[in-house]
């Protein structure tokens, strides 16, 4: 969020995942990201694509799909993909409207539907944010109501964003701060007010959330260097004792 400010937000970030990897959860999980980004997660291994995301006492208990390999071709593809830039517009007006980080409705649209605006999941979450149509309709205001059906706005990429980066900021203000709120988006405010407020042991909404974090860490690290970047491009352009207008 950027009222916490960006190195806040990287340090916190950086200690949870460092957490994480520390008291993992037990149940065995697998999963893999496929090439538009998408996070598949499962009980068994399906097929060779999957790998071991958390198992059961191994050292590397912790780790999420795409975490090496994978994770630096989705952060690529992040950087250059046409379909992710199309829609920058659009995650600024939702960071300007509800305070949410740009950066964090990538990771998670990344990690939920790959940037695909018609994915429809099997429990009927739609959109680029998989929302479901109970969740959209908390979320719209009167005039949204009014004016279409729920389906309708989800499918649409500006009205699904919007709808989700409400629903983000929402959660992270009630759950105390963005790990709980994603995990409560994953697997339910009850679960996670059952655990305390933190993020519940279940080994997929662990590792959602970790992934989520992952790439969020790794986006917020990208801005501030180019924050740097351009702060050197500024100072070398000026000349010793010019005035500046």
């Amino acid at each position: 969020m950027r009222c916490c400010g960006a190195a806040h937000v990287l340090a916190a970030t950086m200690l949870w995942l460092l957490g994480f990897s520390a008291c993992a959860a037990e149940p065995p999980l697998w999963g893999y990201v496929d090439a538009q980004g998408v996070a598949h997660f499962s009980a068994k291994q399906e097929d060779s694509r999957y790998t071991p995301v958390l198992r059961q006492g191994a050292k590397d208990a912790g780790r999420v799909p795409g975490k090496l390999a994978s994770r630096q071709s989705l952060l690529t593809w992040l950087a250059f993909a046409p379909e992710v830039k199309a829609l920058l517009p659009l995650l600024r007006e939702a960071e300007a409207a509800t305070g949410v980080d740009v950066e964090l409705l990538q990771a998670v649209i990344a990690v939920e539907s790959g940037f695909k605006p018609d994915l429809v999941s099997p429990k009927g979450a739609m959109g680029l944010m998989q929302i479901t149509p109970d969740t959209g309709e908390r979320y719209a205001t009167k005039a949204e109501r009014a004016a279409r059906p729920v389906e309708e706005r989800l499918r649409d990429p500006r009205s699904n964003i919007m709808t989700g980066a409400r629903m983000l900021a929402d959660l992270s203000r009630r759950m105390g701060g963005i790990a709980p709120a994603l995990a409560a988006w994953n697997a339910g405010e009850g679960n996670v007010r059952r655990h305390g407020g933190k993020v519940p042991p279940f080994a997929e909404t662990q590792a959602h959330v970790h992934l989520v974090l992952e790439v969020y860490w790794e986006l917020l690290q990208q801005r501030q260097q180019r924050k740097v970047r351009t702060m050197n491009l500024v100072s070398t352009s000026i000349t010793p004792g010019a005035t500046l207008r």
